[in-house]
């Protein structure tokens, strides 16, 4: 449970947290699993200069990649207390906690990255964003975290068929274990960092993922088929301590969210360059890439559907996002 009592987690935040409002350098730190130089790395990176610049020095950022400052679900809990200051992190690591970004988890939700990008910059990005606050958190911004595919190390998967009794590692979201199960194969929850020695030892026959993360974890070297059903698009999202934003004067909030919308763009051009170099990479290195019919593995998700949009408000976001060109 990721939501913490606002008590606890101020006195806790007193005791362990300063943060200063006066002229003095403050130096916040950032949390992100993925490998220095990865796309969501280097925009936070980006996004520390520019507040450097709008408050005049008074603010910096220091991130901590590679999972320094732990697991995702760990750092998640670190930052609602306050001991972290921001957080890159991918929305399917909250799993059901935020019900409106439990919607953006939905497979095949987005059409496409033009859809995507049109959704998440609009009212309803914004209307999403504003719901992290209910878990202690306040959402900046998006990043891409590109169209997510099934690897495995035993075949290609062209049907549903071959997904049949497969171990996939999957975030730890009760919607992509019911995704996974739904195409017949059996979801194994597991930390991002035990993903390649679970392959490896044959605990789990493969896993999910966009390209750049297939690359950089290096699970091409153990799961080398690649399947390109693409059901799944989960924006990443810059979070920040709502207890250290309560903190910030409103014209310091005003700089930080600024410099979040504006790393966006920069995030964006990474993330392009960063797959086709990722694509291009596995590819040299034997990986096994083959493009699936999408529609058998669209017509399957319908119980998924069923089981997560039960609430109006949802059904009513689910159709607002469908119907956004």
């Amino acid at each position: 449970m990721f939501h913490l009592p606002k008590l606890a987690a101020t006195a806790l935040v007193a005791a362990t947290l300063m943060v200063s409002t006066a002229s003095a350098q403050t130096a916040l730190r950032s949390s992100d699993t993925h490998p220095d130089g990865y796309p969501t790395v280097e925009a936070v990176k980006y996004f520390g200069e520019l507040l450097s610049e709008k408050t005049g020095g008074r603010y910096t950022v220091e991130v901590f990649h590679s999972a320094q400052l732990g697991e995702e679900k760990d750092t998640i809990e670190q930052t609602q207390f306050g001991v972290i200051d921001l957080n890159r992190i991918s929305i399917g690591a909250f799993g059901t906690q935020v019900p409106a970004a439990t919607v953006t988890q939905l497979p095949y939700i987005f059409r496409s990255v033009d859809h995507f990008h049109a959704v998440l910059d609009g009212p309803i990005g914004d209307e999403i964003l504003a719901a992290f606050d209910a878990v202690d958190l306040k959402a900046l911004a998006y990043y891409d975290g590109g169209a997510r595919s099934f690897y495995n190390s035993g075949k290609p998967i062209n049907s549903l068929a071959d997904l049949d009794g497969m171990k996939l590692r999957v975030m730890g979201s009760d919607v992509f274990v019911d995704m996974v199960k739904a195409l017949g194969g059996n979801a194994t929850p597991m930390p991002y960092g035990e993903v390649y020695s679970g392959i490896q030892t044959g605990v789990i026959d493969g896993a999910e993922n966009n390209y750049p993360s297939y690359d950089t974890a290096g699970h091409f070297e153990v799961a080398k088929f690649y399947s390109l059903d693409e059901h799944l698009m989960v924006p990443e999202v810059l979070v920040m301590s709502k207890i250290v934003w309560d903190r910030l004067s409103a014209e310091d909030q005003a700089a930080v969210q600024a410099a979040a919308k504006e790393s966006v763009a920069r995030q964006r051009e990474l993330w392009v360059a960063q797959e086709l170099v990722s694509k291009a990479k596995v590819e040299a290195a034997g990986a096994v890439i083959n493009e699936v019919d999408k529609a058998p593995f669209i017509e399957a998700m319908a119980p998924v559907y069923e089981k997560y949009v039960t609430d109006p408000a949802l059904q009513d976001l689910v159709a607002r996002i469908q119907a956004t060109k």
